[in-house]
């Protein structure tokens, strides 16, 4: 007798925080309605924000327990990323997502991971974020693959290969020999 899937079995993400050195959004999603209005959802990040500042979470991430949240954050350049999950939640899926947004995000960035970058490629972030997840579930956690499919979507399918990223020219190069071996 199978057993049903239950949803709940999954973990689940309530909010990926892209936040800048000052507090300020640069790039966020939230997947529950824990937090209902806009000026909620602000506050929510400033207190985050101050309570994780004074942390040293550049090497790993680190993990902390905020209002009966899970939250997994780390530090790159003046850039800083959460992820958060509930009470109950796997601490190591949690990490996965972190790491899997912030390898992408380094990757599409080339190495520079910093505000101004960020914002101005603001379209990759977000495609970043609904490349790792869907409506709170988890969907892919492997920086180069989340990375591989942004740059895919982002790409200009007419500009030749020399004026693609590294991981473009691979997705390019990967798109046209899976339509050499489907012939």
């Amino acid at each position: 007798m199978a057993i049903p899937a239950r949803r709940d079995a999954c973990p689940t993400i309530k909010n990926i925080l892209l936040l800048d050195s000052g507090g300020r959004r640069v790039a966020v999603k939230y997947y529950t309605d824990e937090w209902p209005t806009n000026g909620a959802k602000l506050a929510f990040e400033r207190s985050i924000f101050i309570k994780t500042q004074k942390t040293n979470a550049r090497t790993e991430a680190e993990i902390v327990m905020f209002e009966n949240n899970i939250v997994v954050y780390k530090f790159i350049q003046d850039l800083h990323f959460f992820v958060t999950g509930g009470d109950n939640e796997n601490e190591l899926a949690l990490a996965a997502v972190l790491q899997g947004f912030s390898d992408a995000v380094t990757l599409l960035l080339r190495g520079n991971v910093d505000q101004r970058d960020a914002l101005e490629n603001l379209n990759m972030m977000f495609l970043c974020l609904d490349e790792i997840i869907d409506a709170g579930m988890i969907l892919e956690t492997d920086g180069n693959m989340i990375a591989g499919k942004v740059a895919t979507h982002n790409m200009d399918d007419g500009a030749p290969l020399s004026e693609q990223t590294i991981s473009q020219a691979l997705a390019t190069a990967r798109e046209h020999l899976t339509r050499s071996l489907l012939r």
